[in-house]
């Protein structure tokens, strides 16, 4: 494993694993001690995914020391605001059966994110938290927060795979020392993502499967990746991208495939807005 260090000095390791979708606690708890038990350190949940205390658990039964582990969570629309965020960290630190969390992202740049943002710089100041970002900011949300806040945003975790690239999104992240880190690097298989000749030639040329290719191709720009998968087989080999590089030519070959839009989240649509802010209600995952 590699390990990518924040603008704050906190060395995160460069892939994780999502528990995203996987809503039963039993299948949790044993997905997320599975995946630990493969190699996984980093593990990202959300309060909006229902499952913090089956990964709580998880950890837990793994018995492996906590400064060995990075943990990350995220507040969600619902809890925006500086009081509601502080209380829904401590629920979630609650639910997890943790001292302190490595990381705390706003989930959706959507509802008061100022005030929640003092609450998470207030969280950081006090050693509640390691490391503090967003999920889900275009540039111009990303630009705005990091003029008006006190401590920048050490991540900014996003929809990032081949048909969606966001070169532009990465050059401005760099300038403002924001961490990139890519949620559903295989945008779930839709619109064809593991048939893609280009991929699947890749692949073969390496003798890796077209997701350790889209893995790798995220690690050797600098993003953190964080793939899902309950089959331990799957873990493994999204786990087995370090005994390869990708050359000159593979990148070349995969910038062609950018479709430059997203294939799961657009917040700048109002379908889109309208269904995660009644995604805790109805939660359909794209309507893109």
């Amino acid at each position: 494993m590699e390990y990518q260090k924040l603008s704050n000095g906190v060395k995160m390791p460069m892939e994780g694993y999502g528990v995203f979708q996987i809503t039963d606690p039993a299948a949790c708890e044993q997905a997320v001690l599975d995946a630990l038990k493969t190699g996984y350190r980093l593990i990202d949940t959300a309060s909006s995914y229902q499952n913090e205390a089956a990964v709580g658990r998880a950890i837990r039964r793994s018995g492996i020391d906590r400064k060995d582990l990075f943990i990350t969570t995220k507040c969600y629309i619902q809890q925006m605001g500086y009081t509601k965020t502080l209380q829904a960290f401590e629920e979630s630190l609650d639910k997890l059966g943790l001292d302190y969390l490595d990381l705390y992202l706003i989930h959706m740049p959507f509802g008061d994110v100022y005030g929640s943002w003092r609450a998470l710089e207030e969280l950081y100041k006090a050693g509640k938290v390691r490391a503090i970002g967003v999920c889900n900011f275009m540039p111009d949300r990303l630009m705005d927060l990091c003029y008006n806040v006190e401590i920048l945003p050490q991540i900014n975790q996003i929809e990032r795979h081949p048909h969606y690239q966001r070169q532009e999104d990465l050059v401005l992240m760099r300038q403002f020392g924001v961490q990139p880190e890519a949620w559903a690097p295989f945008a779930e298989g839709l619109k064809g993502m593991f048939d893609e000749p280009v991929l699947k030639a890749i692949a073969a040329k390496y003798g890796k499967s077209p997701a350790q290719v889209i893995l790798r191709w995220n690690i050797q720009q600098g993003v953190i990746v964080i793939p899902k998968s309950v089959h331990v087989q799957r873990m493994k080999e999204n786990l087995a991208i370090w005994d390869f590089a990708l050359d000159e030519e593979d990148l070349r070959n995969i910038a062609a495939l950018d479709k430059h839009c997203p294939s799961m989240l657009d917040t700048r649509k109002p379908s889109e807005v309208k269904r995660v802010y009644d995604y805790l209600k109805n939660p359909v995952l794209t309507s893109l």
